[in-house]
């Protein structure tokens, strides 16, 4: 028997959550329905705006799309607004915590649940380590702003280029000449596994006021960027557009229209956090009509912050130098704003550029939100899949002072340590993206299935235009996580198969821990109601009161 009492139909691994039982579980969770639509969206821009932006851009200018990355945004954007609409319709429908994984459950069966719940960690865990590294080079270069850098950091070469000693990771990627490939640089970054484990030891711990906490840093990312928009503006060089999109190279996916599809592959990284408002369908007011305004809200912000960002930074700087796990950084300090400058001791030349500091002191704060928000989703979800008896206790078990599933924290937080220390921006994003695109046709799949299946049921939003719209993202998040898988094979068949080994392992990994583990322990298919445990009201209930959350 299922937990509402109905004895599960057809193959063991295409068990399925009644949709009655999600409702069930939504309705079990006594947390508190606070968030309106511009919450909502304030969550979707702080998560979306991040390392898509703030370390991203200046990868795939330098190596793939040039100026044209414009363009990239635009393709990557209208792909996830599909999505997007897929999302809000779930969410509308199945306002639960667990976001893609419980639709994934209640509409194609455990197997697909399981699926969505291991790309989830590359949505999120790797994200995170993804977000760090770029959060680390920020870090690196606002500490060269007052002449400390080269002491802590001194500057390391290996095959094919150069870095900073404990802020480049183990493994580093070379794009062309004698040296391409990924070789190793003999050090690691040490700097985003400190920062890694900084924020998971705030997840630990709990965070309090963390919406209002959110909203802050939100408005300082966006005065951030307006103002480097501001700045930059008055710097933009008109030839370094020319030409507009670069002349095909070496390969495919080098310039041209080819670079600018496998620009929007990449860069797709860059709207994962839309995907977070979906979670919080829990707390909202009014999901039905808050969360389509949150995801789609966010999108539309963020696409139109994107493209103008990027339209600058290329502007100011030639698209080939922007290769930097920081690239605003370079921008702006390469507009030499001198009439900003204030005297400084230690600092190099003995003065310190006030807007360029405060620019790096808004990207490190912004992206370390974004670890936040990624580690904690992360954390989350392998706790909601504990609580389905899909992964062991250990993620699902409660602090019982903090209120946080902080032993399934600690150990994430040393995995996603690791990714960052050891592993290059170009395959975290690869993967990341890869994992994301997927996870996104499997949500648009997701509302084809409940449509045919239910299609009774009350849809307080609907995707407009139906099915078609839904088979059009499929289509849409397929092709561009094609855009990444094809790199990592002709990689394997040229030069290195790291990129496709590391997705070979992890997709291995993740079928022994579901064959060993997940299908005898799911408590679905044993019949056991996890409403009755309610340990930890709601996944999102430790971020959003932490130590301050106590029962009435």
């Amino acid at each position: 028997m299922s937990a509402d009492g109905v004895k599960p139909a057809g193959n063991r691994l295409f068990l399925k959550k009644s949709i009655a039982q999600i409702q069930k579980e939504a309705a079990k969770s006594e947390l508190k329905r606070t968030l309106g639509p511009l919450n909502l969206m304030s969550l979707g821009i702080g998560a979306i705006i991040g390392a898509g932006i703030f370390v991203l851009t200046g990868q795939v200018a330098s190596a793939h799309a040039g100026p044209a990355i414009m363009f990239s945004f635009v393709i990557a954007g209208i792909a996830c607004g599909l999505a997007g609409l897929c999302y809000a319709e779930l969410a509308s429908t199945m306002p639960v915590s667990g976001s893609a994984y419980t639709y994934a459950y209640g509409t194609l069966g455990e197997i697909f649940a399981w699926i969505m719940g291991w790309l989830l960690v590359l949505e999120y865990g790797v994200a995170a380590s993804t977000v760090a590294v770029g959060w680390s080079g920020y870090v690196v270069s606002i500490l060269s702003d007052f002449g400390v850098s080269a002491s802590l950091f001194p500057t390391i070469s290996y095959p094919g280029g150069e870095g900073p000693q404990w802020a480049t990771p183990l493994i580093q990627y070379v794009a062309s000449g004698a040296d391409a490939g990924f070789p190793l640089t003999g050090t690691f970054n040490l700097v985003a596994a400190v920062g890694i484990a900084a924020v998971c030891g705030l997840l630990v711990l709990g965070v309090s006021e963390s919406a209002n906490i959110n909203n802050a840093i939100v408005v300082i990312k966006i005065i951030v960027l307006l103002t480097f928009i501001a700045v930059g503006l008055q710097y933009i060089n008109p030839a370094n557009w020319d030409p507009f999109i670069p002349p095909q190279g070496d390969s495919w996916d080098q310039f041209g229209v080819g670079g600018i599809f496998r620009g929007a592959s990449i860069i797709f990284f860059a709207y994962v956090g839309f995907e977070a408002v979906s979670t919080a369908a829990a707390e909202a007011k009014n999901p039905s009509k808050d969360v389509p305004i949150g995801i789609l809200g966010a999108l539309f912000v963020c696409t139109l912050i994107y493209m103008v960002v990027a339209a600058v930074m290329t502007g100011v700087v030639p698209y080939l130098e922007l290769a930097s796990p920081a690239p605003i950084a370079v921008a702006i300090d390469r507009m030499a704003l001198s009439w900003a400058d204030v005297p400084l001791a230690g600092a190099p030349g003995g003065k310190l550029n006030m807007i360029a500091f405060l620019i790096k002191i808004g990207a490190i704060t912004g992206l370390s939100s974004v670890m936040l928000v990624l580690c904690y989703g992360q954390t989350r979800i392998f706790y909601t899949m504990a609580r389905d008896g899909l992964l062991p206790k250990a993620f699902a078990v409660v602090h019982p002072k903090f209120r946080t599933p902080w032993i399934g924290t600690i150990l994430l937080g040393i995995v996603i340590a690791i990714a960052a220390s050891f592993l290059p921006i170009s395959i975290l994003g690869d993967l990341v993206s890869l994992g994301t695109a997927t996870a996104f046709a499997i949500v648009c799949l997701s509302v084809i299935v409940l449509r045919i299946k239910h299609p009774e049921m009350e849809r307080p939003f609907r995707v407009p235009g139906g099915m078609v719209t839904a088979v059009l993202g499929i289509l849409a998040c397929l092709t561009l996580a094609s855009f990444n898988f094809v790199p990592m094979v002709q990689h394997a068949l040229n030069d290195n198969p790291l990129p496709l080994t590391i997705l070979g392992v992890y997709a291995l990994v993740g079928a022994l821990i579901y064959g060993l583990y997940g299908f005898a322990h799911s408590k679905l298919a044993k019949g056991v109601d996890i409403t009755e445990d309610t340990a930890l009201e709601s996944a999102v209930e430790a971020l959003g009161h932490g130590v301050d959350n106590k029962k009435d």
